[in-house]
């Protein structure tokens, strides 16, 4: 099993975020939001961030500005893809760099911009390159697992072993129900699946993202893992336990002295 990753409550403006404290010493400024401390109505209530899933456009707009002014940022500058449950890669180094781009990862070395990545059950993953001054943030559902979105997103830093790595919080591996075609994708992955209902099995989408980011050659001990899940959607938004629902972030930025 991997490190634990832990997640500190710390008051950003008007919000309350969960600081990845682990990152800090690696240069890195790491965030999670939750659902709280937004302007949204229910069922987006109220910190939703994600603009496709029928919430008012003006109140995602307040919402994201929120999260840029936690993050230490000008509204646009933080950058916010379309994310597809594939393999593509932005490499930002302005915010406009990825103005109406389709990605799941993004990867930068500036410390204008913060990165952030939607999810609500799919695993957000932190990629850093402490050595290069580099930074990734990955979005990843079985989907882009099986495209190699954590393979795509670690190819633009530096060597593997040089990484670290911090899985967020997602939906828990006996929750997350999926049939025979999904659970093809992973027979490969030691402890990731296991009988369900019917021809069903439950997949641990975290076990996967560690196997997979170790099988990339990212060192077990730079591996580190939040225990918090999405599914019981309290804290989290989670797309599994009501439909339809918001989004909340993993965002990250270089950290500037």
């Amino acid at each position: 099993m991997p490190r634990r990753a832990s997640l500190i409550p710390s008051r950003r403006g008007l919000l309350d975020v969960l600081v990845l404290e682990d990152a800090r010493a690696l240069g890195v400024d790491a965030f999670v939001t939750t659902r709280a401390g937004g302007v949204s109505d229910p069922p987006y209530d109220s910190l939703n961030l994600g603009d496709h899933v029928g919430d008012d456009p003006a109140r995602v707009r307040e919402n994201r500005r929120r999260v840029a002014d936690a993050a230490g940022v000008a509204e646009d500058a933080l950058v916010i893809v379309h994310q597809v449950h594939g393999c593509g890669v932005v490499e930002v180094r302005h915010a406009r760099d990825a103005a109406s781009a389709s990605a799941d990862a993004l990867v930068t070395s500036s410390p204008d911009v913060a990165l952030a990545i939607l999810v609500a059950d799919c695993v957000p993953v932190l990629l850093v390159d402490a050595n290069h001054g580099r930074l990734a943030v990955a979005h990843a559902g079985w989907r882009g697992l099986v495209a190699g979105v954590l393979e795509s997103a670690l190819a633009p830093l530096g060597p593997p072993e040089q990484v670290h790595a911090f899985i967020g919080p997602a939906i828990a591996g006996d929750r997350y129900q999926v049939g025979p075609e999904v659970a093809a994708h992973f027979t490969d992955v030691p402890g990731a699946l296991r009988d369900d209902r019917g021809d069903r099995s439950v997949l641990d989408l975290t076990r996967v993202v560690e196997h997979r980011l170790r099988a990339a050659g990212v060192g077990g001990e730079h591996v580190r893992a939040c225990t918090e899940r999405t599914d019981d959607d309290a804290l989290f938004f989670s797309d599994r336990a009501v439909r339809p629902c918001g989004r909340f972030a993993l965002v990250a930025r270089r950290h500037v002295a």
